[in-house]
């Protein structure tokens, strides 16, 4: 989002000229990442409106959701920003978590609603400060009983630094977002005077360090400026986490929904909802609503929306159950395990038997980080190492190693990019080394372990290999094509006699489709190579019949 020099011709795609998409791309994955390194400290700030624990998790995973929306949009209408802020905004809203979830979701779809009713001679620094003084006001709107010393509070204050800076018109927009920023972190240092939960536990509100990690994203897109997170940490006192649900006298479940319905009725909904229970939060517009309330009666908050509209991705979570979660989180951890990624199911049973924490993926739903975290965490080891075994997915595995760490876990990513690599590291894991020497150990191994396999082409394209087209058998040595050929075989067999010298151990895992290449060539290694062993495989892997390795 950068000051441009607006266009002199009145072309519809010039609409949002004063705003740039690569800033707002940069900020997207700035924001996920922020809050994927925060996101622990976040949840252990988490007392209000129950010390749940999960305000960090529920922030990210709404930022996460709507990077992944923007990025899908983006797909079909490269450079167009208007329809990036519009995919965001909706997949914030889509995706929002908890009661901080929500909020930040009515916070981005109010500015960046204002963003883009931008016309090409609008200051792009006046628009933003209006944008956030609309998502304020909408945050309070959507709130059913606001309180201070929250997440709204330090919207509203970055809101007024920001209208205020605004004003003068030398300010461009990085100066606005640095004044709202600045601002966040003051009134959000403010919040245990304004409430005393968090004034008693030595805590600044959760929600309010959220929007603040935000907000500094968003600074850092723009101007380059990397925020100094620790000026602003309160240390956090003892505090007891409850036995049973979260307050004496408060609801026991969290429910959630989004919500097909008319603008007109949800007033009645609000209405309804605030008399089931508290916490209440509605957020949405244009016949699509995401709804949240703590009750003790399920049933009636979800009937208050059926009679509303039509209710879909309902989600209800007692209370006691985050409380056990938050009590795992928080206690005392030790041993070591390996998380594995795996990209089939016979793989997942293969490192499951080899005593490692799985999490199984496809090639069209890959991990997100905040799956690898809870892997990370609900292994209950001090030590961990992650090896992610496909190179898409490497950045996630380290987020989340980085996250782990805020909850002072030691968590090593081993940057495994292929299956086989991931077993040859797994088979030379030994607890009982130092943690440094094992990483070392698995890292030599996993690097030893030259890797190939087969797949077909469905698309039109040039390789390293040379052109290909659907159909086409591609042959991949060491995470680059190598071979374009025809004959699924055919390809493996020169693949794998390029990785032969000097091997003495060949590891198959077959996928889809790949059961009888895999006796085939298991046949070729034993006639052609007799000294050398062969391991085979069933791993169920998408796309790639034919997985190997050369040890």
């Amino acid at each position: 989002m950068s000051e441009l020099t607006p266009p002199t011709g009145p072309s519809p795609e010039a609409v949002l000229a004063t705003f740039d998409l690569e800033h707002f791309i940069e900020f997207a994955d700035l924001a996920v990442t922020a809050l994927a390194q925060h996101r622990a400290e976040i949840d252990d700030l988490n007392v209000f409106p129950v010390p749940d624990g999960d305000t960090g998790t529920n922030m990210y995973l709404t930022v996460e959701a709507a990077r992944d929306a923007m990025r899908d949009a983006l797909k079909d209408s490269p450079g167009d920003l208007r329809v990036g802020l519009s995919a965001y905004a909706r997949g914030a809203l889509l995706g929002a978590k908890g009661n901080s979830g929500v909020i930040l979701s009515q916070l981005i779809g109010a500015l960046f609603r204002r963003i883009g009713q931008a016309r090409p001679d609008d200051r792009s620094a006046q628009i933003f400060a209006q944008g956030m003084q609309e998502a304020s006001d909408a945050a309070f709107a959507a709130v059913g009983t606001p309180v201070e010393g929250t997440i709204l509070s330090v919207a509203r204050a970055a809101a007024q630094a920001a209208t205020e800076a605004a004003a003068n018109p030398e300010n461009h927009l990085a100066q606005v977002i640095s004044a709202a920023t600045d601002a966040a972190r003051v009134a959000l240092a403010h919040t245990p005077d304004q409430m005393e939960i968090l004034r008693r536990a030595g805590v600044v509100d959760a929600g309010g360090e959220g929007l603040c990690v935000v907000l500094d994203a968003a600074e850092q897109a723009l101007t380059g400026r990397r925020p100094e997170f620790t000026r602003r940490r309160a240390r956090r006192r003892q505090i007891e986490l409850p036995t049973g649900d979260l307050t004496e006298d408060g609801p026991a479940y969290e429910v959630m929904y989004l919500l097909e319905a008319e603008d007109h009725d949800i007033l009645e909904l609000r209405s309804r909802l605030q008399e089931l229970g508290d916490s209440l939060v509605v957020v949405g517009g244009d016949g699509l609503w995401n709804v949240h309330v703590h009750v003790n009666d399920v049933g009636a908050a979800i009937e208050a929306g059926i009679q509303a509209g039509r209710p879909s991705r309902i989600a209800v979570t007692h209370f006691a159950e985050q409380v056990s979660r938050a009590r795992e989180r928080l206690a005392p951890r030790e041993g070591r395990r390996v998380v594995v990624l795996a990209a089939g199911p016979g793989l997942a049973e293969l490192f499951d038997e080899a005593g490692a924490h799985v999490l199984a993926f496809t090639t069209q739903q890959r991990p997100s980080a905040a799956q690898v975290l809870e892997l990370v965490r609900s292994s209950g080891a001090q030590e961990v190492v992650v090896l992610p075994n496909d190179p898409s997915v490497i950045a996630v595995c380290e987020a989340a190693a980085a996250a782990a760490a805020e909850n002072d876990q030691h968590v090593v990513v081993i940057p495994t990019r292929a299956q086989v690599q991931g077993i040859a590291a797994l088979a030379v894991h030994d607890p009982s080394l130092p943690f440094e020497h094992d990483v070392v150990s698995m890292t030599s191994a996993a690097k030893g372990a030259r890797d190939g396999g087969v797949t077909v082409a469905i698309d039109t394209a040039m390789t390293s290999a040379g052109p290909c087209s659907p159909g086409d058998v591609l042959g991949i040595s060491n995470g680059d094509f190598s071979v374009v050929g025809s004959d699924l075989y055919d390809v493996s067999v020169q693949v794998l006699e390029s990785l032969m010298s000097a091997g003495e151990m060949v590891t198959l895992v077959w996928g889809a489709g790949g059961s009888e290449l895999a006796k085939q060539v298991e046949a070729w290694v034993q006639h052609n190579h007799p000294s050398v062993d062969v391991l085979v495989y069933e791993g169920g892997q998408e796309r790639y019949p034919l997985l190997f390795s050369v040890e």
